[in-house]
């Protein structure tokens, strides 16, 4: 009878050593060797085999889990690559091999969570379990109420429409979002295709952990909020990808119907009078 393994993105994640996105990176550069061979995507790691990165032996972890709220400015990139100029993991500096739970554009600011636990990271970036986050946006012209009716109504962008949401009014130029998708470049693709451009994006929160420190700066998220998290995520499915796919930043001229083409069509229909009006002179 085989014995039971487990595959060697999650055997690195639950060692802290990083997240099973970047695990996966690791072992198609072939960095990652299991009893000094390079291993296929998917092999399992059994109790007696040894795992190496880069030559380090990695051990299953018995450290204390960390978890930080980090306040990122714009500019700094959310990725453990040190080679990458500004990358967020020498930003905060931290003391302990910490990596960032998703992505934030380089481009905005705001809360993301750092921690060594690999596996949290799954559940909290799966789309499917709805786990909202909420952000303040401002953009370069006066806000409509069509234009929040649309957004929050789903906007067709990277060949689907995006999920329904909640969007509220703030002034006359910024805006509320709360979404449980992770798409890239989500917000500033969404007002793209309604012709606004973002002029600041801040994440204030990720499910129960808000933002409360200042910009550049990090706090430990306590033993309450995270009983609170666990208690939200509890149900939540684990994967072998935590987040979508990076997808190429160009501009959609033509996106592709969901499994639904009836629905699609409905939705993108009805998003293109406010583009037309915003276009066209004659509808001002």
């Amino acid at each position: 009878m085989e014995q039971e393994g487990v595959r060697v993105n999650k055997f690195l994640s639950e060692a802290g050593f990083c997240s099973r996105r970047e695990a996966d990176k690791l072992i198609e550069q072939g960095r990652v060797t299991i009893n000094g061979k390079v291993p296929e995507m998917g092999t399992k790691v059994l109790p007696t085999d040894e795992v190496r990165v880069n030559g380090k032996l990695i051990n299953e972890s018995e450290e204390p889990k960390i978890y930080l709220a980090v306040n990122k400015p714009v500019g700094i990139e959310c990725t453990t690559n040190q080679s990458v100029r500004n990358n967020i993991v020498d930003f905060v500096n931290y003391p302990e091999r910490i990596f960032p739970v998703g992505r934030l554009d380089k481009d905005s600011e705001g809360l993301i969570i750092m921690t060594n636990d690999g596996d949290i990271v799954n559940k909290i970036l799966r789309a499917r379990n709805n786990h909202e986050k909420e952000y303040i946006v401002t953009v370069d012209k006066p806000i409509t109420d069509r234009f929040i009716t649309r957004m929050g109504n789903g906007v067709p962008i990277l060949g689907t429409v995006t999920k329904e949401c909640r969007v509220e009014r703030i002034s006359n130029s910024t805006f509320r979002i709360f979404l449980t998708q992770g798409l890239n470049r989500q917000i500033r693709r969404m007002c793209e295709y309604f012709d606004y451009n973002v002029v600041a994006l801040k994440r204030i929160r990720i499910i129960n952990i808000t933002l409360d420190v200042p910009v550049g700066k990090y706090r430990e998220i306590t033993k309450a909020e995270m009983d609170e998290l666990n208690r939200l995520i509890g149900d939540s499915y684990k994967t072998e990808e935590g987040s979508l796919p990076k997808t190429e930043d160009k501009p959609d001229k033509n996106p592709a119907p969901t499994k639904d083409r009836k629905d699609f069509k409905k939705k993108f229909i009805e998003q293109r009078p406010l583009r037309n009006e915003r276009r066209n002179p004659r509808n001002r």
